[in-house]
């Protein structure tokens, strides 16, 4: 995934570089250049903006559509082990519960973790192309 960042961030980059260059040999007046590169620079960074919401919300999906399949599974488990004698019921709902719990801990932190890389990764591209 690492690899995938540095492609888009080389390809934004490239991007904003041309554009700058573009503007740059462009025969209109300062401002107007200001206000095109103020303009494109702000589509760059919302469009950042959006694609790491994108990923953050797809991460929190999977994350929830995780948490569902262990609470299914559980419930499985718990309506199969309702056939057994007491001890071992008690036993399989323990282990059950504490495998539910660690299983949505997992996935809350994985969405926690995915949308702070999301937003430090919208912040990194915003401050890179604010310094350009």
């Amino acid at each position: 995934m690492k690899d995938q960042t540095k492609i888009i961030a080389a390809l934004l980059v490239g991007a904003a570089a041309g554009a700058a260059l573009g503007l740059l040999l462009a025969p209109e007046s300062g401002e107007g250049i200001r206000n095109s590169v103020a303009d494109y620079i702000n589509d760059l960074v919302e469009s950042a903006k959006d694609k790491a919401q994108t990923k953050a919300n797809d991460i929190k999906n999977y994350g929830s559509s995780v948490v569902n399949n262990v609470k299914e599974r559980y419930n499985e488990a718990f309506h199969d082990a309702a056939d057994f004698p007491g001890e071992i019921i008690d036993g399989a709902r323990s282990k059950a519960r504490h495998a539910a719990d660690s299983a949505k801990d997992y996935a809350e932190d994985a969405v926690d973790h995915a949308k702070t890389k999301a937003k430090s990764t919208a912040n990194d591209w915003n401050n890179s192309i604010q310094k350009s």
